[in-house]
């Protein structure tokens, strides 16, 4: 091929590059705008040059394995940050464009999803139980008295938390399951992890809940969950500590003050979509709170 006939070739190859560039850009606002804004302002370790060529090659596959390795490397964030990224981005391919019940299909595939990411299994339906649903919207819930006589004065083992986390203020009520130790001085580390990470979830609305309260109940007491902020990739092990919220809230499931916090979905509304799975964990070797990505 002579040099002049070389050259249009080339020109033509790379206008339509460029035109399928500006229509995979268009695609990606339309489909991810909401968390590539979120990323944009909230990631301050990683330029938003980084984040948009990151959503590109979630988009190309071969670019995957190149691009986005260099960018994470580039942008000085730590590798946690980039697996979170990663795990936010292949959620957001999957779920729906609203916050509703998730097919079984898509159930399942994210099941898969979180447990290769975290090591350990997770599933929609454990012994033959489920919950309403896997993806909801959760909100703020208050602390929870631990044992007869807690409050807000004695509920905190440090001034730091107290600073974090006081302006909660502690529920009126006690959760499903009445305290979490008979007293203060029985009170161990696990009672107050399990009220400091827990989640209250529609139990009432479970398949089945009806036809067998005692059983159902017992097996949701203190059961443990993984809720993952979908936006963000962060996620943390908690427990079902409380039945919880009513049908006309809006609201799927609730999170203690801890749970918002690290979850990043303490804003103006204090509420934001999440999912939430059960961990099989019939050992009890998986502790509670933030966990990282493997």
């Amino acid at each position: 091929m002579s040099q002049s006939n070389y050259k249009p070739h080339y020109e033509h190859l790379k206008n339509k590059w460029q035109d399928r560039h500006r229509e995979i850009q268009k695609e990606i606002l339309e489909k991810h705008g909401e968390t590539f804004h979120w990323l944009s302002h909230h990631l301050r370790n990683f330029s938003v040059g980084a984040v948009g060529a990151l959503i590109l090659a979630t988009q190309q596959p071969s670019l995957a394995a190149t691009q986005t390795e260099q960018l994470v490397v580039k942008s000085d964030a730590t590798p946690q940050i980039g697996k979170n990224i990663f795990l936010a981005y292949d959620l957001a391919n999957k779920l729906p464009s609203e916050v509703e019940p998730l097919s079984p299909e898509v159930e399942q595939r994210i099941a898969e999803i979180l447990s290769d990411r975290f090591g350990f299994r997770v599933s929609a339906e454990l012994e033959g139980k489920r919950l309403n649903r896997t993806y909801g919207k959760i909100g703020a819930e208050q602390h929870l008295a631990r044992y007869p006589g807690d409050t807000m004065e004695t509920h905190f083992d440090s001034a730091d938390d107290s600073t974090k986390y006081y302006s909660s203020g502690m529920a009126p009520g006690l959760g499903a399951w009445r305290h979490f130790a008979p007293s203060r001085f029985e009170m161990t580390q696990k009672d107050v992890d399990r009220e400091k990470y827990y989640i209250a979830v529609q139990t009432f609305l479970a398949p089945g809940f009806r036809d067998n309260v005692r059983e159902y109940s017992e097996f949701f007491k203190y059961r443990k969950m993984l809720v993952v902020n979908p936006q963000n990739g962060k996620a943390m092990v908690v427990v079902i500590g409380d039945a919880g919220p009513a049908e006309w809230t809006k609201k799927s499931l609730g999170g203690s003050p801890e749970v918002m916090k690290y979850l990043e979905r303490v804003d103006g509304k204090q509420v934001g979509a999440v999912l939430y799975y059960f961990i099989d964990d019939p050992n009890d070797t998986i502790p509670l709170g933030p966990i990282e990505i493997r």
